[in-house]
């Protein structure tokens, strides 16, 4: 299989989670975008659920395919969230926001009872850091945001190399909230934890792409198949 193919492959398998009457958080990316497309499927045969999606671009999709939809206002709680990842660790701490998400993905993440997380086998890694790390921050006081972060990460271990992330128009990149992303690039997140723990210290950081403790199980899809792993 393909990279597609596999990422296809894992949206599958996680469907088969899925079960009548639940509430479902619906993630962003190319993977999730295959989810959205077979729970449509799903839902066009009779399936009933009714599902929040984690940003504009996952709503459309999911609009398109029929998929009944509300939001956390008017249902709080949620069964399950399926959604990428941009890395997977062996504890499922994850990288996530390549795709510029991930303040709305965590939010609906810590809403559901169960996080299932699906990719292709590129995305497991031994260590996390490799991916930029996105940091949501919001656009007033960004010199001093980006000048605490640079503290605060050189506190922990090694600098990392922060870049404003832009747009195709070569501006900055706008999310779904209305704030902008610090692209923080290691070669490794040496404490992911503790790394989580300064960055949302800081003033100005709405949130950071680090997913720790949310997903209990991986979807992962490969040339041999298909595998799930739980949270240790």
């Amino acid at each position: 299989m393909d990279a597609e193919a596999q990422k296809r492959a894992a949206a599958a398998r996680a469907v088969e989670f899925v079960r009548p009457g639940m509430r479902l958080g619906l993630g962003t990316g190319s993977t999730a975008r295959y989810f959205v497309e077979l729970v449509g499927e799903r839902v066009r045969g009779g399936l009933d659920i009714v599902a929040v999606p984690t940003s504009q671009a996952t709503k459309a999709g999911a609009e398109h395919c029929g998929i009944p939809l509300t939001t956390l206002d008017d249902t709080p709680e949620l069964d399950l969230t399926v959604d990428g990842a941009d890395e997977i660790a062996p504890d499922l701490s994850l990288i996530k926001g390549g795709g510029g998400a991930l303040l709305r993905e965590k939010i609906v993440a810590a809403a559901s009872a169960r996080m299932i997380v699906i990719a292709d086998q590129s995305k497991m890694v031994g260590a996390l850091g490799r991916f930029p790390l996105p940091v949501e921050v919001t656009p007033f006081g960004l010199a001093a945001t980006q000048r605490a972060m640079e503290k605060a990460i050189a506190a922990i271990q090694r600098p990392a190399r922060l870049s404003l992330r832009k747009g195709r128009d070569g501006h900055a990149f706008v999310t779904d909230g209305g704030h902008w992303i610090i692209d923080a690039a290691f070669d490794r997140i040496d404490d992911p934890q503790a790394m989580a723990h300064a960055l949302a210290g800081i003033p100005g950081v709405m949130e950071h792409g680090l997913f720790i403790g949310l997903a209990q199980m991986a979807i992962v899809a490969g040339p041999d198949g298909v595998k799930v792993v739980e949270r240790p």
